[in-house]
């Protein structure tokens, strides 16, 4: 397995993969106080729609405006969840809707970055950087974020924050220390060499000997969903469940990262997206397993865990010819956790009416996804206002951050 820091990650990445899959004894220590907060971000790489997640029954013009993708309402086996008058929640996400009757995940729709054309690689540019427009910055709004964490936050913490990925994903980029973990694809290495490496390291160079030990904790730590991760790759991967088993793993340490980052591709709908079933329906099972693994692995440490679930753009409202859906705008994001005052849908809904949608195509966009982070990251980490409305969304001052998302 590989374990590698950003800021360093060559030499590292390098150790990590002559570590292979050696299982090393690494103590198994308590959680710490409650206010050792933990942040999970889950990035839905292709644009998820969000009308497919979140169907909105109580728009009027929900099932004309779907134009043959409209979900049959609830009300029977199979069928959407209820969550309200206006909104339901497709019938794949089951652990996201038993969260939500218990008051642990909430949901903002008609969501946006302020990006506003319909490239994926320049929208994902600015959901990582939180700048305000593509390629303005070159470092992610997570670091910048970990790097404005209150002292103690993170006191006798070696990383910050690691990203279950071959190499740091951009929004993990920048001047905090973080950590990558994924599995290597080279032979496992034997205890004895392991063993002799150690010894050489530790008597000709402490600083191979120290990046040598991190890799083997980090590998003893998230081993055993690393090997099920194996083959797959980690980055993005469209079965989450292994990468969230490794993600709690990390967590759960008392001197782990504050915030873990995971990948999910394969949202990009443009044929035969299908309904209550369908290629659609088989991702977001993958993310409901992916959220009720965090929640078993995590334990007691969920209790103080929320989870940030975004995608880079929405879809368009109406199908296309192929029953698929074509890159839009507004989608529908996702707060999910033991720390999360939930059981409930936040939105200023746009409508679905022709003259109502953006550019007559899409979900129009009335909440920004900054408004979201920076509510977590205040009343979930502690981080202050200042920071986040320069260093970690720059010029963003007039972008509000919203309260009453965190218990206590």
């Amino acid at each position: 397995m590989s374990a590698s820091s950003f800021s360093n990650w060559t030499r590292r990445g390098a150790l990590g993969a002559m570590l292979g899959g050696v299982a090393v004894s690494f103590p198994s220590l308590g959680f710490a106080a409650q206010s050792d907060k933990r942040l999970v971000v889950i990035v839905l790489r292709g644009a998820l729609d969000g009308l497919h997640a979140v169907p909105a029954f109580g728009d009027p013009d929900y099932v004309r405006a779907r134009n043959g993708l409209a979900l049959q309402p609830p009300g029977g086996a199979g069928r959407a969840f209820g969550l309200n008058d206006l909104f339901g929640l497709h019938p794949a996400l089951k652990t996201v809707h038993g969260l939500y009757q218990s008051g642990k995940a909430l949901i903002v729709h008609a969501a946006a970055t302020g990006y506003r054309e319909r490239s994926h690689f320049d929208a994902q540019n600015v959901l990582e950087t939180g700048a305000t427009a593509a390629f303005a910055r070159d470092s992610g709004w997570l670091n910048a974020a970990m790097a404005a964490l209150p002292a103690g936050r993170t006191a006798g913490r070696n990383e910050r924050a690691i990203a279950i990925a071959q190499q740091a994903p951009l929004m993990l980029r920048g001047a905090a220390p973080v950590t990558t973990w994924s599995p290597s694809p080279l032979p496992d290495a034997d205890s004895g060499t392991v063993a002799r490496l150690l010894d050489l390291y530790g008597q000709t160079d402490p600083g191979l000997s120290g990046a040598l030990t991190g890799a083997l904790a980090a590998n003893a730590i998230a081993m055993d969903a690393g090997m099920a991760m194996a083959g797959g790759g980690a980055r993005a991967g469209r079965q989450i469940a292994p990468a969230a088993k490794a993600a709690a793993g990390f967590l759960k340490q008392p001197n782990g990262p504050v915030s873990v980052m995971i990948e999910m591709g394969g949202w990009d709908s443009h044929a035969n997206q299908g309904q209550e079933t369908g290629q659609i329906a088989n991702m977001l099972v993958n993310l409901d397993d992916g959220i009720a693994t965090l929640q078993t692995e995590l334990g007691p440490v969920w209790e103080h865990t929320a989870v940030l679930v975004v995608t880079e753009f929405g879809r368009t409202v109406a199908a296309n010819g192929n029953r698929g859906t074509d890159h839009g705008t507004a989608a529908a994001a996702f707060l999910i956790g033991g720390a999360v005052k939930g059981g409930r849908v936040i939105a200023d809904w746009p409508g679905l009416a022709a003259g109502q949608l953006y550019e007559r195509r899409d979900l129009r966009p009335t909440i920004d996804l900054r408004a979201l982070c920076k509510g977590v990251l205040r009343d979930h980490l502690g981080i202050a206002e200042g920071a986040l409305n320069r260093e970690v969304f720059p010029d963003s001052a007039g972008i509000a951050a919203m309260s009453d998302l965190i218990v206590g």
